[in-house]
């Protein structure tokens, strides 16, 4: 695991301080901690955004996270881009190439030289048209670069002591949407707190799917067997009722990631 680290420290060798995009989730977590380390608490600002599609819980976490670190940081406020409110296939892309320009701007008023991402060597291999993005602004990924898999960092995470090697994958509301829907902060609420209402009642990787007036759980296929007890589930479903959806159904298929990108035409 040392060479992931000597790997890291090259990459930001060239730099006195660093701006982190910082979400709390396993990766920029420990990318954050281990910048730390390596330059200095004092050399490292994280930089989170907040937005109606970001769970108001997370930023919570990334508040507390970054304080545990020791390190500044930054919460930057801002709405939905118009280029996004029908969420387009390509809408990973333009949010991506708004959030981080705001990023970069909120770092290089810290001082910071460049700006870091979390991204890993795992995510190369799904679509990910928000990587284009990055490379477009000039945003360094330390993590990918050393070709650290998510379980490299899960690992080092653990050593580190951060309580989010554990932390099961998270994403943005948006990807809850099917592409070429118009959504509304309203959905994105409904969706946000459904969300908070299972892990409530113990489930740790969820993912609620809005689909107009259907809610349709995702759940780990490991945690299927709890699911299925007919007094939780009619808690569930009455409780996540009440929040507008007339259907709760649950997907047999458990949770996937990027279940809204099959079908689409990617290039190769």
């Amino acid at each position: 695991m040392e060479s992931f680290i000597t790997a890291i420290k090259t990459t930001l060798a060239p730099y006195s301080k660093v701006g982190i995009a910082f979400s709390g989730g396993v990766d920029s977590s420990f990318l954050l901690k281990a910048c730390a380390e390596i330059l200095g608490a004092d050399k490292v600002v994280a930089v989170t955004v907040k937005s109606p599609y970001i769970p108001e819980w997370e930023v919570a976490e990334a508040k507390e996270l970054a304080a545990q670190i020791g390190v500044k940081h930054t919460i930057i406020p801002l709405g939905i881009p118009s280029s996004i409110e029908q969420n387009p296939e390509n809408r990973c892309y333009l949010c991506k190439k708004i959030v981080f320009s705001e990023i970069l701007k909120a770092a290089e008023d810290e001082g910071c030289e460049v700006i870091c991402d979390g991204t890993n060597f795992d995510d190369t291999k799904d679509y990910r048209p928000g990587l284009v993005a990055l490379v477009e602004l000039g945003v360094l990924s330390p993590l990918k670069e050393a070709k650290m898999t998510k379980q490299d960092i899960r690992e080092l995470s653990k050593a580190y002591g951060l309580p989010t090697w554990d932390k099961p994958p998270y994403a943005c509301l948006l990807t809850r949407i099917p592409y070429d829907v118009t959504f509304t902060e309203l959905m994105l609420r409904q969706i946000e707190s459904a969300e908070v209402l299972l892990m409530k009642y113990g489930f740790r990787g969820v993912r609620v799917r809005h689909h107009g007036d259907t809610a349709r759980i995702e759940i780990e296929q490991t945690e299927m067997v709890k699911m299925l007890n007919l007094d939780l589930m009619k808690k569930i479903h009455a409780e996540i009722g009440q929040l507008g959806f007339k259907f709760v159904t649950l997907d047999m298929g458990g949770y996937q990631t990027g279940c809204y990108n099959e079908g689409l035409k990617i290039d190769a």
